[in-house]
Formats: C-alpha cells, sequence, structure tokens
C-alpha cells in the first residue's frame, strides 16, 4: 500500500502521525483510496492527505494442504518464471540470439525449482504441512486533512462544483452620483422666483447698510 522509494529522503514529518481534521472513516483502504482519486480529479490539492490505519492486524490465509507433488509443481512454476527471465536475457545479448536459449534456460530453471520446492517442504514437514498467505490489515483507515482545507475538500467531493471556486461577482452600485451645484443655482424643482426669494433679504440688507 506504499509506494515510497528506499532511495527517498525521508524527513522528520514522515516519521510522526498526521494530524489534522478527519474527512472521513472507512473500512477497507480501496474505499479510502477511492476518495483521495475523486479528489484528485476534482484537482483539489490532494498534496499533504494522509491515508492512517487503525488498529493493525496480521491476518494469515490458509490456501491448503501441502504435499509433495503441490510443493513440486510450486517450485516448478517459480523456477520457470526465473529461467525463463534470464533466457530472455541471453537471446538479448547473446551475439547470435536464438529461440532455444529462452526454452533451455525455462527448463533448467524448472528443474532446479522443483528440487528446491521439494527439499523445502521435507525439512519443514514436520512443523508447517499447510500453505499460506500473509497480509497486514487495519481495522479503520481514516482520511486526515488541514484543518485549512477540510470545507474545500467537502464541497468538491459534493458534487456538482467546480473547483476552483468562482470569484464572488460585486454588484455595480446603483445610487446616482450627484453633480455639483453652483451656489447661485435655484435649486431641483425651483423656480427664478424662488431664486428671487430667496436672494432678497441679503439684497435689503445690503441696501440698509449703505
Amino acid at each position: 500500500m506504499s509506494n515510497s522509494s528506499p532511495f527517498a529522503r525521508r524527513s522528520s514529518a514522515s516519521l510522526t502521525v498526521p494530524r489534522g481534521d478527519v474527512l472521513g472513516e472507512y473500512e477497507t483502504y480501496p474505499e479510502a483510496q477511492k476518495v483521495v482519486d475523486r479528489l484528485a480529479k476534482a484537482e483539489f490539492p490532494v498534496k499533504g492527505i494522509a491515508i492512517v490505519g487503525s488498529d493493525l492486524k496480521t491476518v494469515e490465509r490458509i490456501t491448503g494442504r501441502l504435499s509433495y507433488g503441490r510443493a513440486a509443481l510450486s517450485g516448478a512454476a517459480s523456477g520457470a518464471w526465473l529461467g525463463l527471465f534470464f533466457g530472455m536475457l541471453l537471446f538479448l545479448f547473446s551475439p547470435e540470439p536464438q529461440l532455444s536459449f529462452i526454452l533451455a534456460a525455462a527448463f533448467i530453471g524448472s528443474g532446479f525449482g522443483m528440487i528446491f520446492g521439494i527439499t523445502t517442504y521435507a525439512i519443514n514437514r514436520r512443523r508447517r504441512d499447510f500453505g499460506s498467505t500473509h497480509q497486514v490489515l487495519a481495522s479503520s483507515y481514516q482520511i486526515i486533512i488541514d484543518p485549512s482545507q477540510t470545507a474545500r475538500a467537502r464541497q468538491a467531493l459534493a458534487g456538482g462544483s467546480t473547483w476552483p471556486p468562482p470569484l464572488p461577482e460585486t454588484a455595480p452600485s446603483d445610487a446616482p452620483t450627484s453633480a455639483a451645484r453652483p451656489l447661485d443655482a435655484p435649486p431641483a424643482g425651483g423656480t427664478e422666483a424662488d431664486a428671487d426669494s430667496a436672494a432678497g433679504p441679503a439684497a435689503d440688507e445690503s441696501a440698509t447698510k449703505r
């Protein structure tokens, strides 16, 4: 379940358990993986999201009872694949490539694999007389995300919304701009008589002073 390379440089953050908001909790890893995949397809910045498995358990599944025949067939199949690989290398880098190299290498690898399988079964027969596969599973898987991105992630998972969300449009102002009115101009909706009556007291006062 890990795609990390053994040659990648480990930072101090990779050695600690991620902390943040729990975007969701799922019973299986594929379910949590699908959620992260949906975020990636919605062009959400998935860098920094972590899938944390809790309560790890080792599961051993029994595939069946072993026998000399099963051990021989399993060893022969493994050896044949290994011989086929080396046969392809000989075929590609040989100055005179021939298909017989591949067949011979697969046949020899199958024989050695069969002998190895029978020998291993004979040694471990008393302690282990069955075949099995091992898995490390978690009881639950949580998707941990940065708290500042939680709302955006839930919006992206809701569907029907584009990412990034459009910016809100600013409504145009409907208030009319009032033009400057000269001091001696009559008020709006008034007449010239109104203007003369308004200027009358000022004229009488100036005449009195004279």
